[in-house]
């Protein structure tokens, strides 16, 4: 029965991966998130329900438009597959129980903000702040053990970002720093910190890469959200067993 409900939630996800799409695309640039419909960007055709199946209708139209023949960008299909698999794994991990509530929410977050990262260097405040909201009052009913973890975790994150922002001199984004004033909340302290130590592994990672592709050198703009989001999610489902890992190899 486990499986099956995993295999409902993945569908969801699916689902829900295709809406926000739409969320981080729109709403960074204040357009309605329910009009226009989906439409091709090129030949302004609005999309029909064979257009919109989640995955599979980019790999069935071999990732083109079927009209015009405009390429459809690989963020999509690749977010509508990792919010299927992220909202199965909220459900593999906490099962029906209220930290299924967060998890949810947590890793909604996360995707809407890597799609609007990519493709604006923004996380909006539009989203970030409403969803803030709902996680902070999420903790004061479902807490961190101990209760206080939660604040004591959000103010670290902001603090830590903030300083970083003023010892770079703006290198680091505001979003970046409210991004991690949220994470706290649902991480606590402990997993802020090797959040923030992930996500600084993987945005440097992924910097060199992008850096020998571009011409640009390095002025090459690189989104940090999508490095956070990553860490977060790693964190959210395996810190423990990785600070776990981490005392015992020192222990």
């Amino acid at each position: 029965m486990a499986l099956t409900y995993t295999v409902f939630f993945s569908i969801f996800g699916l689902v829900f991966g295709s809406f926000y799409n739409v969320v981080g695309l729109r709403v960074p640039k204040n357009e309605s998130i329910a009009y226009p419909p989906s439409h091709c960007t090129k030949c302004d055709r609005r999309l029909t329900a064979l257009d919109l199946v989640p995955v599979f209708s980019f790999l069935f139209l071999k990732g083109k438009c079927r009209t015009c023949g405009e390429k459809i960008h690989w963020v999509y299909p690749l977010m509508e597959f990792i919010t299927a698999g992220l909202f199965a794994l909220s459900f593999w991990k906490f099962g029906f129980t209220p930290e299924l509530i967060v998890a949810i929410l947590f890793v909604s977050l996360l995707v809407i903000i890597t799609v609007s990262d990519i493709a604006y260097m923004l996380i909006p405040d539009k989203v970030l702040l409403p969803m803030g909201i709902v996680l902070l009052a999420l903790r004061l009913f479902i807490p961190l053990d101990p209760w206080w973890d939660a604040i004591a975790g959000a103010l670290i994150g902001f603090g830590l970002l903030l300083l970083i922002a003023i010892v770079s001199k703006g290198g680091m984004g505001g979003g970046d720093i409210k991004l991690f004033f949220v994470i706290g909340l649902v991480l606590g302290v402990s997993g802020t910190l090797l959040t923030l130590f992930l996500a600084s592994l993987i945005g440097a990672i992924a910097g060199l890469f992008m850096l020998r592709k571009s011409e640009q050198g390095r002025k090459t703009p690189v989104p940090f959200g999508p490095s956070i989001a990553l860490g977060a999610v790693i964190t959210y489902f395996w810190g423990a067993e990785l600070l776990a890992w981490y005392m015992g190899f020192w222990g």
